[in-house]
């Protein structure tokens, strides 16, 4: 049998040949990787990925890399302008409390990175798990009169979503209009036998749904990117929600005791309800292809509240970064304390260097992640960066028993943020993502309180872990794919 290096083409070897082509391929793609202007780290690990898998690696960069947000950015910019008129707009922003003085400067960053000025509140509640946010979720869809907007990366057909959906369509028979949108990638079961039977009979009640990017790949969760992993629920443009809590009975104490998610979850009042009814407007829009009639499910008229609220959203149609560049900026202004709390822990470098900062100036940092997450990589990857935090002085808390999934953020006396954004690249550039700043002492508080609770269920990470050489290398290889992540 003829070997490959036997083989000569024009008198040189097969061996060779292959070898320039396969040089050439890595400078051609390096330099249109380069180009792309993406951050040094992802464009090192892209590069080291098609250079590694030279056909399949182009095909997943073809479908999944920047070229791909580019054009899915170009069709959302569309839907967003023709959503409101000016006159819309300008009703929508009536609410423009001013924020504490210590807060200004925070507050025009948020604006200007993703369009959403600051609002106020007359309720914030503060809701701290899957029942609790059940229960507020049906009170509120049984309230409403008009409308009922929900957008969920996961919606799953158990008990959980059996309810929701339930009363969905009770409310959508009785004339409310209601609108479900859900992520594709997220919400599998929804395309399924169950699924498409109870949705047959949302329909038929007069229920609208859409999915967001319908992806071929469903299977492959990790490696689908343009996810909504926003959590949106807005009752008649006056009372909403957002935070980390999907419906599914995974986060529900209720049906699973001993396993359900530890999560967070926040529900509004008030006029920075409106933003997130906008938020969910142009998901609506850019996903079903119409135009809704927002002008009517945006009220033009909400007596100020007396919590201000600032809602910030991010997503890979916008460079602005919003919910990344907000925490690191918040992250910069403590002087007393940073409390984080996250499920998937993989830093950018500036987020990295804002925490340690911190640390080494004299402010108490609290970083709590799960002892197991649902992705040993991604888990790995966290572990990675423990060593270099516990030498600033941050403090890392796991928390045990069962999966930790709340995403909320506590700066010194009277900052809050929770939200669905983890304290990664994923959630920091390629998911679209929502949160609620919320400022003020007694909110601040509250949010102290239930971190408290949550460290009497946690560990102290020590200093000083020993690990086997195959754990070391293994945290060391995940944290070299972690823009990736």
């Amino acid at each position: 049998m003829t070997s490959l290096g036997q083989i000569t083409i024009f008198g040189i070897s097969a061996w060779n040949w292959l070898s320039w082509l396969w040089l050439s391929y890595g400078v051609v793609l390096a330099v249109w990787i380069v180009l792309q202007k993406r951050s040094p780290v992802s464009t090192l690990a892209w590069i080291m990925v098609l250079m590694l898998l030279p056909l399949l690696g182009l095909a997943v960069y073809a479908y999944f890399g920047p070229q791909r947000i580019r054009r899915a950015r170009l069709k959302r910019w569309l839907s967003k302008a023709a959503l409101l008129s000016d006159r819309e707009l300008d009703a929508l922003r009536q609410d423009r409390p001013d924020p504490p003085i210590w807060a200004v400067q925070h507050a025009r960053l948020i604006e200007q990175s993703c369009g959403l000025p600051m609002s106020s509140c007359w309720d914030v509640e503060l809701l701290a798990s899957g029942g609790a946010t059940l229960d507020a979720l049906l009170a509120a869809i049984g309230a409403a009169r008009e409308h009922l907007h929900l957008e969920y990366y996961i919606f799953d057909i158990d008990t959980t979503g059996h309810a929701i959906l339930k009363a969905l369509t009770a409310k959508a028979a009785q004339g409310v209009r209601v609108r479900l949108l859900v992520d594709a990638v997220g919400s599998p079961r929804m395309a399924g036998r169950q699924g498409r039977r109870e949705l047959a009979a949302f329909s038929a009640a007069g229920g609208e749904f859409a999915v967001f990017h319908p992806a071929r790949f469903d299977r492959f969760r990790p490696l689908v990117n343009l996810r909504t992993h926003r959590k949106i629920v807005v009752c008649d443009g006056k009372v909403g929600f957002l935070g980390g809590i999907n419906v599914t009975d995974d986060e529900n104490e209720r049906v699973r005791p001993d396993s359900a998610y530890r999560d967070t979850h926040l529900r509004l009042s008030g006029g920075a309800v409106r933003w997130l009814q906008y938020l969910f407007l142009q998901d609506w829009s850019y996903a079903n292809g119409g135009e809704p009639a927002a002008g009517a499910m945006l009220p033009e008229q909400v007596a100020a509240g007396t919590q201000p609220v600032q809602i910030v959203a991010s997503g890979p149609d916008n460079d602005g970064e919003a919910i990344h560049r907000a925490m690191i900026d918040a992250i910069g202004l403590a002087r007393e304390r940073i409390w984080l709390a996250t499920p998937y822990f993989v830093p950018t470098e500036p987020a990295l260097a804002a925490l340690t900062n911190a640390a080494l100036r004299g402010v108490q940092v609290k970083l709590m992640v799960p002892e197991r997450s649902d992705s040993r990589v991604v888990s790995a990857a966290a572990r990675s960066y423990f060593a270099e935090m516990q030498k600033a002085g941050v403090l890392v808390f796991e928390y045990q028993g069962r999966m930790f999934h709340a995403k909320t953020l506590l700066v010194d006396q009277q900052y809050g943020m929770v939200g669905s954004a983890n304290f990664d690249s994923r959630s920091f550039r390629l998911n679209f993502e929502v949160a609620a700043v919320v400022l003020g002492r007694s909110f601040n508080e509250q949010l102290a309180r239930m971190f408290d609770r949550d460290l009497s269920a946690c560990r102290l990470v020590p200093a000083k872990r020993r690990l086997r050489f195959d754990q070391k290398l293994f945290e060391a290889g995940a944290r070299l794919f972690s823009p990736l992540l």
